[in-house]
């Protein structure tokens, strides 16, 4: 398998970073084949702007959708963009290793989903779920919180953790056409002791070793929906995501 480590943390010494070497380390081990794109040490530009393009279809109005489908077409992306659109059709894994950053991925993260998922490149011309252009890949989440697991549960103060990734696991993963795999969560890693941090590691491992047959997340294909993108009479929706706790 060839898997692509899409790390953002500013700290080697984190506990993020600890889960990304062992992620690298299980791997190899297991024989797969890693790539890590580490973001804040490459200083990646997480703003999408005119930059991203080695010249524009429109040099007169700026819309950054339709410069991203021009640049896939023409291929006048800048060469990071380039770069890490390769590591993505390359990878038949991806994995996301990062703190929760309010109750979302951090802002470097985002941009570059933001830049790298483009029209044209992961959605659009008929690409999005079950047809986006990352089909046929798995993904996942692995984080941190800042906060205990009983914070993110359906009665906790944070709100429920499932609802939380929504619009990464669906609006970002799952829209782009991966299969999405449960997420591992280690809890409020500064706030316990060194033992549960190693657990935590421990539980990390046995969820590496099993990527290959842990089932996906459920999502409604798309023949579920009508003309109107709403489910069909007679479809209920789907049971909730396996428990992440």
């Amino acid at each position: 398998m060839k898997v692509l480590i899409v790390y953002a943390h500013p700290e080697p010494k984190s506990f993020n970073g600890a889960m990304r070497d062992l992620a690298v380390s299980v791997l190899e081990g297991k024989g797969h084949t890693v790539q890590v794109s580490d973001l804040y040490a490459m200083k990646f530009k997480a703003v999408p702007d005119q930059k991203d393009f080695i010249k524009l279809g429109n040099p007169d109005y700026f819309k950054l959708g339709l410069e991203q489908q021009y640049a896939q077409k023409h291929d006048i992306y800048t060469e990071d963009i380039k770069t890490e659109q390769q590591k993505l059709l390359w990878a038949n894994f991806v994995l996301f290793q990062f703190p929760v950053n309010w109750f979302s991925m951090p802002a470097l993260l985002k941009g570059w989903v933001d830049r790298i998922f483009g029209l044209g490149f992961v959605y659009g011309g008929g690409k999005w779920y079950d047809t986006g252009g990352l089909k046929g890949r798995k993904a996942m989440l692995s984080m941190t919180t800042g906060g205990p697991a009983s914070f993110y549960g359906s009665r906790g103060r944070n709100g429920d953790m499932e609802l939380l990734l929504w619009p990464i696991q669906n609006g970002i993963l799952k829209f782009a056409g991966f299969d999405v795999l449960p997420p591992f969560v280690a809890w409020g890693v500064a706030h316990v002791s060194e033992e549960q941090r190693k657990k935590y590691l421990e539980e990390f491992r046995q969820r590496l070793l099993t990527l290959d047959s842990t089932p996906p997340l459920f999502f409604h294909p798309s023949g579920d929906y009508d003309e109107n993108f709403v489910l069909r009479k007679g479809i209920e929706p789907g049971t909730r995501f396996q428990s992440i706790q």
